[in-house]
């Protein structure tokens, strides 16, 4: 099955141009991963046995904090409707690690698909479903009209009784009323065993055990119709929808469409101690390895293959480099782009360009409160400089140091923000400096703050 965005008329260009609306500049990164993606679709258009032995072009991106990597991977997954799970690899490093815990990335990107796919289903089946919602909520109510029972025309009077509630139902007359319903409550998953061990450290057919050795209860529950009328529709999508087909579908999506941002790579690499609290970075780099090569996961779902899950490994490298991860690693991650440090320019373009840009974010939010910010060329012009200062003084975070600065200079107006509605401010360039001026000149006080 082809991911439904995954289209002829998504061409590497059209995806860069889409990735070019969110992030400024890293081109060499958006076009490998337009590639990348192009590949995918290309691949679906060959004949077997070939198209099985096409395999992913696995990404290794290399550049410090907070320049694009992981917004570049995100967004494009978003563009594509793919399943996208970015994981932390020193999560694998920490004190309780075993073996296996590598497997979860391919059952969480299974859970992510899933949910993805019933989704969508829901939307396929939302017009029967809501329907027949409709008449459960009408069943609750019917009781509460009073029908006289034992009459002759006993069920034309509850016929025209439940017509005319129908009327105030879909007129939004009844949305306060309590009815009673009987709604499904499922068990803690594994009860105390899920406490102490945790679902992911569970072996699928022991999950699945225990989801059937505690089945779900029925109770009853007294809620107003605005909230029945959801509960209802949930359980008519549940009856409607092809529980296997949605499984089949999301375990076809996560093998073919799924992407796997894996973060902080760089920190796999370097001499292991032999006493501490991290377990071999090197065993972490062992048992990575089949899952990005390509293997089969078992999950509660069935198993599930790797081979065409498109990898996108990450890292800063300030303290090692991409040659001193296993060399089999490497291999199986051939495409290497490097994303450079951000400009003054670029902080620039970034505050006002992208369709989230941070200035804009912040105008929105200011009127909501009815005030209406004016934020100058030269106050963003200023804001990028200082942004761009702090980051060469202290700490380079990249992009992520105009959220702080951003948020440092409107912090007044904020706070005032319900006391001036209808107002007009202005925020400029000397504005900007005033309120950071005393934190950029001491170096010490702007590492804690900025």
């Amino acid at each position: 099955m082809t991911c439904p965005a995954m289209t002829p008329s998504l061409t590497p260009a059209r995806i860069v141009a889409e990735l070019d609306r969110y992030i400024i500049g890293q081109q060499e990164a958006k076009r490998a991963v337009a590639v990348a993606i192009r590949n995918r679709w290309r691949r679906q258009q060959l004949a077997e046995p070939m198209r099985t032995e096409v395999g992913p072009k696995n990404i290794l991106m290399i550049g410090p904090t907070g320049v694009g990597k992981t917004e570049i991977a995100r967004r494009l997954a978003a563009l594509v409707n793919a399943p996208f799970l970015k994981v932390e690899a020193t999560k694998f490093t920490e004190i309780g690690y075993h073996g296996r815990d590598v497997d979860t990335i391919i059952r969480d990107l299974v859970e992510l698909s899933i949910g993805m796919v019933r989704t969508e289903q829901t939307e396929v089946v939302r017009r029967g479903a809501e329907e027949l919602a409709e008449e459960a909520l009408l069943d609750a109510l019917l009781p509460e009209a009073g029908a006289e029972p034992g009459s002759e025309d006993e069920g034309s009077r509850r016929q025209r009784t439940r017509e005319k509630l129908r009327g105030q139902l879909r007129e939004g007359g009844l949305e306060e009323r309590l009815v009673e319903l009987q709604v499904e409550q499922k068990a803690p998953p594994f009860g105390m065993v899920a406490a102490t061990v945790g679902m992911d450290q569970m072996d699928p057919e022991i999950q699945n055990f225990m989801e059937r050795l505690m089945p779900a209860q029925r109770r009853e529950r007294r809620v107003p119709v605005s909230e029945a009328r959801k509960i209802l529709f949930q359980q008519e999508c549940d009856r409607l929808i092809d529980r296997e087909k949605l499984v089949e579908m999301a375990v076809d999506r996560a093998e073919n469409s799924g992407i796997v941002f894996l973060d902080e790579v760089d920190k796999l690499c370097g001499s292991d101690k032999a006493y501490g609290p991290d377990v071999s970075r090197q065993g972490v780099q062992r048992d990575l390895l089949p899952i990005i090569e390509g293997s089969t996961v078992l999950t509660r779902h069935g198993p599930v293959r790797t081979n065409h899950v498109l990898f996108i490994a990450a890292g800063a490298f300030h303290q090692s480099r991409p040659s001193d991860l296993m060399p089999e690693l490497q291999g199986r991650l051939p495409i290497r782009v490097e994303l450079t440090d951000l400009t003054k320019e670029d902080f620039v373009r970034i505050l006002t360009e992208p369709r989230n840009a941070l200035v804009k974010q912040q105008v929105a939010l200011m009127e909501t409160e009815g005030v209406r910010l004016d934020i100058r060329p030269e106050a963003v012009a200023a804001v990028a400089e200082i942004a761009w200062q702090v980051n060469r003084s202290t700490q380079n975070i990249g992009a992520r140091r105009l959220y702080t600065i951003l948020e440092k200079v409107l912090e007044d107006v904020s706070f005032d923000a319900p006391d001036l509605a209808g107002k007009t401010v202005m925020i400029d360039a000397a504005r900007v400096r005033e309120r950071l001026a005393s934190i950029v000149q001491d170096e010490d006080l702007s590492r804690f703050i900025l």
